[in-house]
């Protein structure tokens, strides 16, 4: 899309971005950044990053609700398993991130002077 304009649809990346479509690919770029700076945290075992990526994922929870609430009421069989997905995906990377000896792992190890 930075390339070529009007090669791919503008709402090619619109389940992805949540409305921010709008802003053009510029915000598609940014998104990807930042997405790539939380995997590289979280490849790192940086906790600041650990507690990024746990408020992402619950923000996305609570974003996919009234989809999957909508689906319901309006019995769309297909919209309602993806976004009842989107919801179980998040929630298991939610409860990975902030178990215990996963938070462990995520501490910094003691300095030795």
């Amino acid at each position: 899309m930075l390339v070529r304009p009007g090669t791919v649809s503008m709402s090619a990346g619109a389940p992805l971005l949540f409305g921010l479509e709008l802003a053009g690919p510029y915000m598609f770029l940014l998104m990807a950044v930042v997405g790539g700076g939380v995997a590289w945290g979280l490849v790192e075992l940086n906790n600041i990053v650990r507690h990024a990526s746990l408020l992402i994922a619950i923000t996305g929870i609570v974003m996919l609700v009234p989809s999957v609430s909508a689906a319901t009421v309006m019995v769309q069989p297909k919209a309602l398993a993806f976004g009842g997905l989107g919801i179980i995906v998040r929630v298991m990377v939610a409860w990975y991130l902030s178990r215990g000896e996963i938070a462990d792992q995520f501490k910094a190890p003691p300095r030795t002077t």
